[in-house]
């Protein structure tokens, strides 16, 4: 069988089914549920056949278009699902990871896009496979930060909290690669580190808001008001996240993106 995007219906459907599998089986579980744990990384794992295999049709990384990149996301959150699964043991973790996954799949099938293969020269670089991974690894690593931020706003625990500073904490780390890898690549390809490039400035600001985070942890301004600062740290979580969707994809459907570097994205949208 030959794969590329007109079988990826067929990888998307298997997946979804395994995810589904894991994220009940690890519900039903009091316990860490190594059936839940094998389903999920079964239909991870089916994903990333289903990359590969892209990657070998198209004879160039898939990660071009904004449909590939979501490819990745859905991929990676599966991975990261999995990591707070059986570091945290939140049984619901799964089911969460399940649907954002699920959803970035059945987007790519609904809205169908051009994925050709060819790679401008400004995409010809060493620089381009590790900028895009680490970026979309620390986007799924914020994800399920953002998960553990929206139901801390509703049932705040303490566990809760030290789960999302340790995914802030890996999550920023990627993203700080991300950016730094970027701006070499940038220097490589544009002659600049930095331009002030629509997606630069939201990146930017994804970044400065998930320190803001990191600050407000490990510094406790609000004194003894233990609920507001609660409040405050997790609607920074969903915040972060917010300005991270707009960083990755909300930029390119703004007016001043008509000028960015790069415009290479509008042409997935």
């Amino acid at each position: 069988m030959t794969i590329n995007w007109d079988t990826f219906h067929i990888f998307t459907i298997i997946a979804i089914i395994l995810w589904l599998c894991g994220s009940v089986l690890s519900a039903l579980s009091s316990r860490l549920s190594r059936p839940a744990v094998l389903f999920s990384l079964l239909g991870t794992l089916t994903l990333l056949v289903f990359i590969a295999g892209l990657w070998s049709f198209q004879q160039r990384p898939p990660l071009r278009t904004m449909g590939e990149t979501r490819l990745w996301y859905s991929f990676f959150m599966g991975i990261s699902g999995l990591i707070t699964y059986c570091r945290w043991r939140y049984r619901w973790i799964l089911s969460f990871t399940t649907v954002l996954s699920a959803v970035f799949c059945i987007i790519n099938i609904v809205k169908p896009e051009i994925h050709d293969q060819s790679l401008m020269p400004a995409l010809q670089s060493i620089w381009f496979i590790p900028h895009v991974t680490v970026y979309m690894f620390s986007y799924s690593l914020l994800g399920c930060a953002f998960i553990i931020g929206c139901l801390g706003l509703f049932r705040s625990r303490p566990s809760y909290l030290s789960t999302a500073d340790e995914l802030v904490y890996g999550g920023t780390a990627f993203l700080t690669v991300g950016m730094l890898t970027g701006a070499i690549w940038a220097k490589e390809a544009w002659g600049n580190y930095w331009s002030w490039d629509p997606k630069e400035t939201w990146a930017l600001i994804t970044w400065s808001i998930y320190l803001i985070y990191i600050h407000l942890r490990l510094h406790s301004p609000f004194g003894k008001s233990a609920t507001f600062r609660t409040r405050i740290l997790y609607a920074t979580l969903v915040a972060g996240f917010l300005t991270l969707q707009m960083c990755w994809y909300g930029v390119n459907y703004l007016p001043a993106a008509r000028n960015s570097v790069h415009l290479y994205n509008r042409t997935t949208n």
